[in-house]
C-alpha cells in the first residue's frame, strides 16, 4: 500500500462527514449537525457573534440560520476539496444557501473552511470558518 492511500481513504471519510453534516442541516437535525463536532469546537461565522467557542455556543447559532431560511432549508455544497494528513485535515468548500428577508428569498453564496483532528481514531470537526466576499 502506498503512503498516500490512507490519506485518500481519510479524505473520503471526511467528505462523507461533511455531506452528512450538510444533510443534517437540511433536515434541521441538531443531533446530526453536532454529531462529529468536538466539545471545544470554535466557529467564525458571517453574522454575529464574531466567534462561537464550545459546542453549546455553536448550537445556539443555528436558530438564527433556520429563522432566516425557507422550509426546508437550502444548504448546498457546490464544490468541496479535502486535504488529509495523518491526524489533521482541512476541507474548503463553496456553499449556497437561501435566505428569506422581508418575504423575499435570495441566494447566499459563501466560503467554508473546516479544520479536523483525528481523535481516538475518528475525524472530528474542530473549527468552521464561514465567510463572504467583502462588498462596498
Amino acid at each position: 500500500m502506498s503512503a498516500s492511500r490512507p490519506q485518500t481513504n481519510d479524505a473520503e471519510l471526511i467528505r462523507a462527514l461533511v455531506e452528512q453534516w450538510a444533510e443534517a442541516v437540511r433536515r434541521k437535525d441538531m443531533d446530526g449537525i453536532l454529531r462529529h463536532h468536538a466539545p471545544d469546537f470554535i466557529m467564525f461565522d458571517v453574522p454575529p457573534p464574531l466567534q462561537s467557542r464550545g459546542i453549546e455556543a455553536y448550537r445556539d447559532t443555528w436558530p438564527l440560520f433556520f429563522a432566516a431560511s425557507p422550509q426546508p432549508p437550502v444548504f448546498e455544497i457546490v464544490d468541496l476539496k479535502i486535504t488529509a494528513g495523518t491526524d489533521v485535515a482541512f476541507a474548503i468548500a463553496l456553499m449556497r444557501c437561501l435566505v428569506v428577508a422581508d418575504g423575499k428569498s435570495s441566494d447566499l453564496d459563501f466560503r467554508l473552511t473546516i479544520g479536523f483532528e483525528k481523535i481516538a481514531g475518528q475525524w472530528t470537526f474542530m473549527h468552521e470558518h464561514h465567510s463572504v466576499p467583502a462588498t462596498d
